[in-house]
């Protein structure tokens, strides 16, 4: 089959690789549909994780039909139209029945690395080296899809490809950072980052009745979508200081809850390469001191190891609660998908660039340099 492949630090290529074949009794096989660019992945192209090797397949936010079931799966037959979570969990360990799927003990191949490097092993993700999951990724003709009754779900026949994709990861993504966040009725949010999990955040606090929602960003076209489509009040940091305008809008306290949805994707590298120096948290840094006495700071960026220069003395004097998790899809995929069906929630507007598995490596292009307003390149095998 073909498939889009990491070859060196910022050079992709779409090779013929082997097909997926089943592996054990709760495997599928998925034919892709769609696959979509996600900001996780820029480290990973820039050679930033150096467990990567040549011929590695990418890609983990995607939506296919199934091709093929092991003996074991009951919840799926061929033919289903399914979204797959971007996080591989097996549903059973204490971590899963607890919800906390993105925490599985299983789910990864390379417990000993994630070990030493966070002190536990985590769950596993489609289209990372075996560190980081070790499945091979979704930009390709067919994916093998482990534990398929955990996290494979039904697409709902009103719901489109374009929207239901983003089931996959960056909605309950932005799900998860405003419940995290505890987004209540009354509420001013603040969020960093308009791409697609700040804006589908900045929708998921408006939906839980957030009065106010601010979406923080440099890419004045990111911010117009935001505000159009997530009602969201946009803030261009290049032109406003933004602190002083986020305690203007909150009644001179700052936002109730601030989300850092940025990540390291244009930070130095950090400790999980095994290079010298530590990320620089400069959003979720701005966040810190943004946000009110006793309010809530969450991050959804990816970050991988150290961070440098964080404020810990204003969390602790400030009386802050600090949250993170990579998205327990699992929990809200379900629900999310019933909100498409039902009009709620519309994603279909961040696939702005949908493009054949051939022009990968220009679809990853236009997304990490952001040009031709390209929000997510969508890859349709």
């Amino acid at each position: 089959m073909r498939a889009l492949c990491w070859e060196s630090a910022d050079e992709l290529a779409v090779r013929q690789v082997p097909d997926p074949e089943l592996r054990n009794a709760h495997d599928m096989i998925v034919r892709v549909r769609r696959s979509v660019t996600c900001g996780a992945d820029l480290p990973l192209l820039a050679g930033r994780v150096p467990f990567l090797t040549a011929g590695d397949v990418l890609g983990h936010e995607f939506l296919g039909e199934v091709v093929e079931v092991g003996p074991e799966v009951r919840r799926h037959r061929v033919a289903d139209r399914v979204v797959v979570c971007a996080a591989i969990s097996c549903g059973r360990c204490w971590f899963c029945r607890q919800g906390l799927f993105a925490c599985c003990d299983n789910g990864g191949t390379g417990a000993a690395a994630t070990e030493s490097a966070w002190g536990q092993p985590t769950a596993g993700c489609y289209g990372h080296p075996a560190p980081l999951g070790g499945f091979a990724g979704s930009h390709a003709e067919y994916v093998r899809v482990p534990y398929a009754d955990v996290g494979a779900f039904p697409v709902p026949e009103p719901v489109s490809d374009d929207r239901a994709v983003f089931a996959s990861d960056a909605a309950p993504t932005g799900w998860m950072g405003a419940e995290l966040g505890e987004v209540g009725p009354g509420d001013v949010v603040a969020v960093w980052g308009a791409g697609a999990v700040g804006q589908l955040t900045a929708g998921a606090a408006r939906l839980r009745g957030a009065d106010r929602v601010i979406v923080i960003d440099r890419y004045d076209d990111r911010l117009r979508m935001a505000e159009r489509h997530a009602g969201a009040e946009p803030l261009n940091y290049r032109y406003v200081d933004i602190p002083a305008e986020l305690r203007e809008r909150s009644g001179g306290r700052g936002p109730d809850v601030c989300v850092e949805a940025v990540g390291m994707a244009s930070e130095p590298p950090g400790f999980f390469t095994g290079r010298l120096g530590a990320e620089r948290p400069l959003a979720l840094r701005e966040a810190v001191h943004a946000c009110r006495k006793g309010g809530t700071v969450v991050v959804l960026g990816t970050w991988t190891g150290f961070v440098d220069t964080f404020p810990l003395g204003a969390v602790m004097n400030k009386g802050l609660t600090l949250r993170s998790a990579r998205q327990h899809g699992q929990r809200w995929i379900p629900m999310l998908l019933d909100r498409m069906a039902r009009d709620e929630l519309r994603t279909e507007h961040l696939a702005t660039h949908r493009l054949p598995l051939e022009r990968g490596p220009d679809g990853y292009a236009l997304f990490r340099e952001r040009t031709d307003g390209c929000v997510r390149a969508v890859f349709c095998p």
